[in-house]
Formats: C-alpha cells, structure tokens, sequence
C-alpha cells in the first residue's frame, strides 16, 4: 500500500443538520453497524490514516529486531478505543482473523472498532483516534526508545535538538518506580534549580494532571511551554510520604554544547552538555585555545550528557584517538565497524573521562570508546545504558514517531545497553550543604590525573574482558 508518498489533505466533514445526526445515531444503535468484509478498510479513514500506514510501513522496513504483527494491531486497536474514552468495556477488540492473507485483512479488528466508536460515539474527534491508534501501535512493540509524538509533541521536542528550547532546564528518564519523569540533572542557573528542584525528584503531575501513565516524551511536551509561563509540577521526593508541589516559571534555556577553563595545576576541563551539529568545532576550538596536547591533564566531563548524534560522538573521540575504531554498529544482517577520523587533536594528553547516571547514548559512547583504548580513566558513576540508534521520521500529519535501527557496543564489543559504561573509578556525587561549589568527583579526578588518589578495591572496577556471545 503506497501510503509513504501520501499528504493528508482532509477537510473538516460534517453529518448535516443535527436532527439528522440524531437520527441517524437512534438508527445505528437500534440495527446495529453494517458488518465490514474481511479486509476492508472503511472509505472514511482512507486519507485520514495515512499516517498510520506511513509509521506501519517505516517500521516494518527500520526497527531492528522482529516485530510481533498480532502484538501491534492489539496495541493500535486498543489505543483507538482509549483515545475515543468510552466507558469500559462498550467496545470490544475483536480477535484477528485466522485467516487473513495480508496487512489490510489483519487490521480487521482496528477498523470494526472505528465503526464500533462511531456508533456509539458519533461525534467523536477523529485525530485523536488517529492519535490513539499510532501510540498503540509504536507502544506495542515494547521498546520504550521506539514511540509516536503527536504534531505538537514532535514539535516540541525536534525544537530541543537545537540546544535552545524554552522550559525549565533539566534532563530527565521516565521513574521506573512511579512512572513519570525523573530529574537525572538540574542546570545550573535554570528555572527548575531556582524553584528547588533537585536531581531524583519525579515529576508525577503536571498543572493538576496525574502523567504516570504517559510516554516520556508526552510528559516533556507538557513540561515546556513558552517562556514566562508557569507550569505546576507535581513531584514525588525520596522520604517524603506526600507529594510536593512547585511552580516553575519557564525559560528560554540556552544550552551551550562545550564549556572549557583551565583548573589548578594547569589541568584542562572540557565540559559536553550535548552532542550537537556544532559541538565538534567548538570542541576543537576549545581544545586548540588551551594547547591541550601540551597540557599536563585534561578533564572531559560528560556528566548529565543525553547524548545527541552519532556522527558528532565519532568525531569527539576521534579528536584524542590516533587509530581504532570509535564504535561497532549492529543490525540483524550486519555489523559495521566505525573507524576514527579526522586529524587528531590531543591525542597524547593524560585524561580522565567524567560520567554519572545522566551520561546517556553518545556520550557512552565517547566514554567507551576512549575506556577500550586505555586512551582516559573513566570516574564517576555507572551510565545510563541507552546503546541503541534511533532515527526520526516526520508523518503527513505533522507528527513523528522514532525508531530504534540498530544497537551500540564499544570497539571491544561490550553492549551499552546491558550494563552501561562502568566507571574504572566509582565514585557517588556527595553534595557539600556548606559549599554548593564542591565536586568530590571532579576532584577525584584531579587526584587521579596528578596520581594522588588512592584507589581502594572497592572503589575500582576494572572493564571486564569482553566474551564473544
């Protein structure tokens, strides 16, 4: 079905005068529906979910593991009744036929129940069933980096790949003990760190509204909002039975992708908040005004990074490696090995690599990469584990939805995903009540570059051996 190339342009259609519509309503529910044929998809709903067969066709051709049919037309039906909020139980999903001979007849069950909610429901709000039915649909396949972003949803988050979005300056992961958003890191300066957010706190309401039972990205769209508008966050903290409220007045939030100084003892620091189109030269500029090369010890501190794009990853290691792959790429019909390039730029430097909990994706990668290499000791804490790629495709109806193509292992072969990168010094963030300037990380890492930490057995993991599967 060729609905890749397909625009949706539908107009408002209206059922005439209203003595009509309730006619027609005490009609349908006294008869009953017509039956579909087998396979049939109803006339109303050919250009109205094109986007649906855009995201089906997309992700048949892209995710990298193999998908359960049966599993995603219960998940799309289902969320095409969900989305039309009926009481419990006036639908039901209808099994999928044994015998269906392709797509269209196995989606029987997703158009009976858009006639179904249109009996019952007539005047039912039809994008939002399209919505519905996508969000089953990309949930189904159970993957929580693969999902669907309504038009606004997709706005709001493609406008925070640009390093400057208005919200409240923070990263977050969906709690896996609430649901909702936990807070990984709270930016210096930002709306969040002013009303006395802090890194754990879980953001389980939003203006009132319980979220726990939507997407990540769902949460993010109603998080942001336009600069000096406020946004009541409901969050549950660590020892604290109730949940605490906070008014949060938004921010236009510049994030610059690369900060740079010099520390004691003529020790460089280079600070990654992104990987972004234009962090690479920036980098390279940083490194290149501190002669890092020359220096006796460089920081490269990715803490609270969420990484960014993969492209932007290969060319940062690339800058302190003078051979080696950066990365290896699997899908299910192959494995491509990701070799440096570029000429370096301080490949002999002594170096340690900063991470924490919020070091995500890239900047695992990164951290990998130069872990595998002996190129730099990792120090922190263990890192978030997200070792997949996901690529974003704009539907016709202004929506997106993301799709995990491939999966990440470092140039030894270890996953990101199972265990994350695991820090060759583990050391937990100590907040100073008396100084909010204190670091016991990063001074751990200076310790380590000048050889005066005494590393205990505890504290060092050493990267263990990778065994082929």
């Amino acid at each position: 079905m060729p609905y890749l190339s397909a625009l949706r342009s539908r107009l408002p259609h209206f059922a005439g005068p209203l003595l009509a519509i309730l006619l027609s309503a005490v009609l349908t529910l006294s008869m009953g529906a017509p039956a579909l044929a087998q396979g049939t998809q109803p006339p109303a709903t050919q250009e109205l979910f094109a986007p649906f067969w855009e995201a089906w066709e997309l992700l048949h051709a892209n995710y990298v593991d193999p998908l359960d049919d049966a599993a995603l037309i219960t998940g799309a039906t289902e969320g095409l009744i969900r989305a039309a909020a009926l009481p419990p139980d006036t639908i039901t999903v209808a099994p999928i036929p044994s015998d269906a001979a392709d797509d269209q007849a196995r989606l029987a069950p997703l158009w009976q129940a858009w006639q179904d909610i249109h009996r019952v429901k007539p005047l039912v709000d039809d994008d939002l069933l399209l919505d519905g039915a996508l969000y089953g649909l990309m949930a189904a396949v159970g993957d929580p980096h693969t999902d669907y972003m309504n038009p606004e949803t997709y706005a709001r988050v493609s406008e925070g790949m640009s390093g400057e979005y208005e919200g409240i300056g923070a990263t977050v992961r969906t709690s896996e003990q609430y649901g909702g958003l936990e807070l990984v890191t709270i930016m210096d300066g930002s709306p969040a760190q002013a009303a006395g957010l802090q890194p754990g706190d879980v953001i389980v309401e939003v203006d009132g509204e319980d979220v726990t039972g939507l997407s990540q990205n769902e949460i993010i769209s109603r998080v942001r909002g336009p600069a000096n508008t406020t946004v009541r966050l409901g969050i549950r903290r660590a020892g604290v039975d109730e949940i605490l409220h906070f008014d949060v007045t938004r921010q236009r939030i510049h994030v610059p992708s690369v900060v740079s100084r010099l520390l004691e003892n003529s020790i460089g620091y280079l600070r990654l908040n992104s990987f972004e189109d234009d962090t690479t030269a920036e980098m390279v500029a940083a490194l290149q005004a501190m002669n890092a090369n020359a220096l006796p010890g460089l920081i490269l501190d990715m803490r609270g990074n969420p990484g960014g794009y993969l492209t932007t990853a290969i060319q940062v290691a690339s800058a302190f490696l003078r051979e080696g792959n950066i990365l290896i790429e699997r899908t299910p019909d192959r494995s491509t090995e990701y070799p440096r390039i570029g000429e370096p730029v301080a490949p002999d430097v002594p170096m340690v690599v900063l991470v924490d909990q919020g070091s995500a994706s890239a900047s695992e990668l990164v951290a990998g990469a130069l872990q595998d290499h002996h190129r730099a000791t990792v120090v922190g804490m263990p890192t978030f584990g997200k070792g997949s790629v996901q690529r974003w495709y704009r539907l016709s109806n202004g929506g997106g939805i993301r799709i995990t193509v491939s999966r990440w292992y470092t140039p030894n072969g270890r996953s990101v995903s199972e265990r994350g990168i695991q820090p060759d010094v583990q050391v937990p963030y100590e907040p100073d009540p008396a100084d909010n300037t204190a670091d016991n990380q990063l001074e751990v890492a200076l310790q380590v570059l000048q050889g005066t930490y005494a590393v205990s057995e505890q504290a060092r993991n050493p990267t263990p051996a990778f065994k082929a599967p």
